[in-house]
């Protein structure tokens, strides 16, 4: 197992790393908040722990999730779709942390698009293997409202595509602390995560954590 880069250490923090037109990341953006943004995550995850859903196709999903705030990314053979209570439990998602939509709304502000107020937070949990394959978000009503995508713990490649799935992909370093940001015409690309290497961080162990904020409803 290789050290992963500790927050101090972030190669790029302060810079801009332009995926797109209208799609960047913003190198160590979460860092100066990570003290408020720790404590209250691990308060999410109390309320609603992480699990393994299930896709429509009833194969079992290899990166468990969970969620916070009024709306919640769910899927099941019934299909993907955003509910607002946990269907483990039958109740509310738990709020979402006044610190996080401060995170979200201020990285998409800088990345051009103001006022956005997120009402989804999906937050997933990556051991070492655990990848994600190429998809597009396509699940939210409203296409105009960017995604942004927050890395936290071990280091990982995103993986960043094209509107169509067969377009070339580029593979793209996430440290921890930036935070992604696409919309607009780039708001359909299609990305994912490449499998995650085995590392250590000093926050989170071998884990890499990832939140995305959404505007669902």
């Amino acid at each position: 197992m290789t050290s992963d880069l500790f927050a101090e250490d972030h190669p790029l923090a302060g810079s801009t790393t332009r995926l797109g037109s209208q799609s960047v990341v913003l190198r160590g953006f979460a860092l100066a908040l990570m003290d408020e943004l720790w404590p209250q995550l691990q308060q999410v995850v109390a309320q609603a722990p992480f699990r393994h859903m299930v896709t429509p196709g009833g194969q079992t999903m290899s990166v468990p999730l969970t969620n916070c705030g009024p709306l919640g990314w769910t899927s099941s053979r019934a299909g993907y779709r955003y509910r607002g209570d946990d269907p483990d439990t039958g109740l509310p998602w738990p709020a979402m942390p006044a610190v996080f939509m401060r995170l979200a709304s201020e990285a998409a502000a800088e990345a051009g698009f103001a006022g956005f107020a997120p009402d989804a937070c999906l937050i997933n949990r990556y051991r070492p293997g655990s990848r994600l394959t190429l998809h597009q978000d396509k699940n939210e009503r409203d296409f105009a409202q960017p995604i942004v995508s927050v890395s936290l713990g071990v280091s990982a490649e995103f993986l960043w595509g094209g509107l169509q799935r067969s377009d070339r992909t580029q593979r793209i370093p996430l440290f921890h602390g930036d935070v992604a940001v696409w919309g607009g015409v780039d708001r359909l690309r299609h990305h994912g995560i490449a499998p995650v290497r085995a590392m250590a961080h000093l926050l989170t162990g071998n884990e890499r954590i990832n939140f995305t904020f959404r505007k669902a409803g």
